[in-house]
């Protein structure tokens, strides 16, 4: 059974099922009729990728209808037949919102070729929106896992400024889902449908990153082999995220500027101006006062850019996103991993809890991720979580080591702590407890001894 299923609308008996009759014996789904009232009511029943209708019907306009059918079945491609094969006839059908046009009697085998272009096309479109209803979901609003008052404010600001086309000025800590929020403002703009598209302003050297935003003509510069276009063009009536924005050198601060202000630039090398429609978000983890001060960065780009400022909190001045966090990503990289991994101890989440996290969110799901690959059953041990977590209590330590005992005593006592929790960590396997700690098994034996720790 071939995909497209078909409605072929034709008062003239004897052609209307000379197309039926081929196209089922090419295996697809075909529905015959002979008036406009029967094939619009169909219509209103059934989903129809072609609509194959007679521009010939006695008393009706079927270029009109043509336009009338695909707003009941928006998707459906209709292919106009005729037996006045003129470009005039041609070229109203196209204008009506006819696929193509066929003259009568019509070449079955043409038909067809036209039906398989059309269920290519269908089928693209259909995957395109499924995966835009993916992204969709993926950075709906609930999706974005916290529950601290903090972040509530900062989505609060994401749902009304997401349907603007105002500028948006992403501020805070590297790690802390700037990136996330600026695809929840573009997936949940009128540019949806559009592109997005990404450049890291700090990974790119000051040559490459002009041509990276505005693209540069054949032979604007040694190496430039051919025409390359530029984000902003691709990003047209979509959005162009810009991370790390504070990083831009001087020289390309004043095309984005220009940008802003005019929509329009020039390629490299180039003489014809380029008109965009682009909403512009961008992010960074600097101090943009600061880099104004000291002249690195442009005051009125910075303006440009600050319409509308959100500042994203690091992790540690919103912990109670820790648990929610923690869920989100068990349940991410468990389906990644093709691991039934059912929570964590009480012990290790008391550990992610009381851990600081200067790496932010990202950090977090760094933890998660390598704790349900390392983790050998179904519930995440303190065991699976990296030893830089578990110093806390040696740090404890060290104010009492400090009161008590020379520097010599509270280093011990502070190595001592960590080769505990390092056996500990590693279920007492000396070789993956020196590999933890960086260190050869024959040192680490010589420290098992020196701190009269029993070796396990």
């Amino acid at each position: 059974m071939q995909d497209a299923r078909i409605l072929i609308m034709d008062d003239e008996a004897q052609e209307r099922n000379r197309i039926e009759s081929f196209l089922k014996q090419k295996e697809y789904e075909v529905t015959a009729l002979a008036s406009v009232e029967a094939a619009v009511e169909a219509m209103k029943r059934e989903r129809f990728d072609v609509f194959i209708t007679d521009c010939n019907i006695p008393g009706v306009d079927a270029l009109r209808n043509s336009d009338e059918a695909r707003k009941i079945n928006p998707d459906m491609a209709v292919i106009i037949m005729t037996s006045f094969g003129t470009i005039e006839t041609a070229v109203k059908a196209i204008k009506a919102g006819a696929y193509d046009y066929l003259p009568k009697p019509i070449d079955l085998e043409q038909l067809v070729v036209l039906i398989g272009r059309i269920s290519e096309r269908q089928n693209l479109l259909r995957e395109n929106a499924r995966l835009r209803e993916q992204l969709i979901d993926r950075y709906k609003f609930d999706e974005i896992a916290s529950t601290s008052h903090a972040m509530e404010e900062v989505m609060n600001v994401v749902g009304r400024v997401a349907a603007s086309n105002a500028t948006v000025l992403l501020r805070g800590e590297s790690g802390t889902g700037k990136e996330l929020i600026a695809k929840a403002i573009h997936y949940h703009s009128p540019r949806a449908a559009r592109p997005l598209i990404k450049v890291n302003c700090a990974a790119l050297p000051e040559t490459l990153l002009e041509s990276e935003l505005f693209g540069h003509e054949k032979g604007a510069f040694t190496g430039a082999a051919a025409r390359r276009i530029g984000r902003f063009e691709a990003a047209d009536t979509g959005t162009l995220f810009l991370d790390e924005i504070g990083d831009i050198p001087p020289s390309v601060q004043v095309k984005l500027l220009r940008v802003l202000q005019e929509k329009e630039f020039e390629r490299i090398g180039g003489n014809a101006t380029i008109k965009v429609d682009v909403r512009l978000v961008a992010a960074t983890n600097r101090d943009l006062e600061k880099a104004m001060k000291d002249g690195s960065f442009r005051e009125d780009l910075y303006y440009r850019l600050n319409v509308v400022t959100l500042v994203i909190p690091p992790l540690r001045e919103r912990k109670e996103d820790i648990p929610a966090l923690m869920e989100h990503f068990l349940r991410k990289y468990s389906r990644e991993n093709k691991k039934d991994i059912q929570g964590v101890t009480a012990e290790t989440r008391d550990l992610l809890m009381r851990y600081s996290y200067p790496g932010n969110v990202r950090e977090l799901e760094n933890i998660i991720e390598r704790a349900v690959v390392l983790t050998k059953g179904e519930i995440i041990t303190s065991a699976d979580i990296p030893i830089h977590l578990k110093t806390m209590e040696s740090e404890e330590k060290i104010c009492v080591a400090k009161r008590d005992g020379s520097l010599t005593d509270t280093l011990d006592t502070v190595e001592r702590g960590i080769i505990m929790e390092a056996l500990k960590a590693a279920g007492g396997v000396q070789t993956r407890a020196a590999e933890e700690l960086g260190i050869s098994e024959r040192v680490l034996r010589y420290k098992l001894k020196k701190f009269k720790i029993r070796e396990q």
